[in-house]
């Protein structure tokens, strides 16, 4: 059974959010795949894990590297998993994978002030309920820190 996170994101960016998730990630030793919506979005994100904080980024590639399997964090807009990650992460509506059950956890980050966004959370929700995974929903507190709400 796979965990699938929700994570409802309010007056934040992904981009902001998504760097101490995969520090996490990392520390515990897991493989990391990225599904974006676009190669622009893609290649932003690609750029912004090199130089999200002054003292420190987080080793990454993208699919169209030749290396892309060995990646400890990759960068991609297909469902694939070429680097046989543990943890999925989708941003920017990517679906959930073909492959749920192949995840020790799917994490989907969604902007909790777009309408569709919030929709497309709640069928996925739905999808991964029927299909017998654990499902959990995270939103920030007013200090920012993320707690499970269901």
């Amino acid at each position: 059974m796979t965990e699938v996170l929700f994570y409802h994101l309010q007056n934040q960016r992904i981009e902001n959010v998504i760097p101490a998730l995969l520090e996490k990630s990392i520390a515990r030793g897991w493989r990391v795949v990225i599904q974006a919506s676009s190669e622009d979005r893609v290649d932003f994100l690609d750029a912004h894990l090199w130089t999200f904080r002054d003292d420190s980024f987080l080793p990454h590639g993208t699919d169209r590297e030749a290396a892309a399997a060995e990646q400890t964090v990759l960068l991609t807009t297909r469902d694939h998993n070429p680097n046989a990650a543990n943890i999925r992460f989708l941003i920017d509506g990517a679906p959930l994978p073909a492959d749920l059950a192949a995840y020790q956890r799917v994490v989907l980050l969604f902007d909790g002030d777009d309408a569709d966004a919030v929709a497309s959370a709640r069928s996925y929700w739905t999808t991964a309920k029927a299909q017998g995974h654990q499902t959990t929903y995270w939103q920030p507190d007013e200090n920012g820190r993320w707690q499970q709400k269901g």
